[in-house]
């Protein structure tokens, strides 16, 4: 069959169509391919640095709330450590309260005959 034969019966024809039109579809195909992965590529990255901002992001967010917790409880820590100081003086000024008052019932009583002892058997006979 020679080429005029082939065009008769479309042969040749369809050949060269499907070939010429797989290839400009394959070309086509990878360009567009191409294409949408160079248009993606952007996307992509900028959807990956904005999750690893948005990682730092909340990094950063949770040291600087420790780090106001730690303030926070170090300054609860000072408050802490003032109190147990001024209690300690109190306690300190009460005993001392304490001793003076003990020395002046001591004195009331030895004073009061009330409070004097008896010796009873010297009584009875």
């Amino acid at each position: 069959m020679n080429k005029m034969d082939r065009l008769s019966t479309g042969e040749e024809e369809d050949s060269m169509f499907t070939s010429i039109s797989l290839a400009d579809d394959t070309d086509r195909s990878l360009k567009g391919l191409r294409s949408r992965a160079e248009s993606l590529l952007p996307k992509m990255m900028n959807a990956d640095m904005d999750a690893v901002d948005a990682e730092n992001q909340v990094e950063l967010e949770e040291k600087t709330r420790l780090i106001n917790q730690v303030l926070e409880l170090q300054h609860t820590l000072e408050d802490l450590s003032a109190r147990v100081d001024a209690v300690k003086e109190e306690n300190l000024k009460l005993k001392s309260e304490n001793q003076v008052l003990g020395q002046y019932i001591e004195n009331l009583m030895s004073a009061s005959s009330v409070f004097q002892t008896t010796d009873t058997k010297s009584k009875r006979k």
